[in-house]
């Protein structure tokens, strides 16, 4: 992974295949419209509009300016100028384990299966430890996801059954209410042998 950056400068990250940078104001509309895909979004309480999917971009860009990190948007090289994101944020103050820095993915359907949240992910925890100097990362989904906790665990993220919650902007009784949490130390992402060729892109 070849990788530049200064915390509260931007970050550029490469791994074989995949280019995840800054957002550019062509990524707009393909990004909404993975956002508005009802499958994609099935995990959460509903797609995005054009115009939350905008103040999502916004925000993550402010993250960057000050922190170091956000969500990147994600090139396959070759082949699309934009997959979706992957990235890193800080986690809302509602939520229990508050504060964390939470690490997060999400692709068009069409790509998934082939790896990218993993490559990507691993790339952006490998920034965040080793760069950034950060001592976790979290991850959270609806219990029901178990796509994105595979990912989770091929990352070598660790579930502790006695960390799950119930989401604090879902009422009780919704179905995706209950939630897990996984987290990972710089010394859980050393014990995975490595996965991708650092040639970039």
């Amino acid at each position: 992974m070849q990788q530049q950056a200064e915390r509260g400068r931007a970050p550029e990250l490469r791994t074989r295949r995949l280019l995840l940078r800054r957002w550019q104001e062509q990524d707009l509309e393909p990004f909404s419209a993975i956002s508005a895909d009802s499958e994609v979004m099935e995990h959460f309480p509903a797609p995005l509009s054009r115009e939350q999917s905008a103040a999502l971009i916004e925000r993550t860009e402010a993250s960057f300016d000050a922190q170091g990190y956000g969500l990147w948007a994600v090139e396959l090289c070759g082949e699309s100028p934009l997959v979706g994101f992957i990235g890193a944020l800080g986690v809302e103050d509602d939520l229990p384990f508050h504060p964390a820095v939470e690490l997060g993915w999400r692709l068009g359907r069409e790509f998934w299966g082939r790896g990218i949240a993993t490559e990507g992910a691993r790339a952006v925890c490998e920034y965040s430890f080793q760069t950034l100097g950060l001592r976790a990362l979290v991850a959270y989904t609806a219990a029901r996801n178990l796509r994105s906790q595979r990912v989770m665990e091929r990352l070598g993220m660790r579930h502790d059954a006695a960390e799950d919650f119930m989401h604090p902007k879902l009422s009780l009784d919704h179905p995706l209410a209950p939630h897990v949490l996984y987290r990972l130390s710089p010394s859980d992402l050393q014990r995975l042998p490595a996965s991708y060729s650092a040639e970039a892109c």
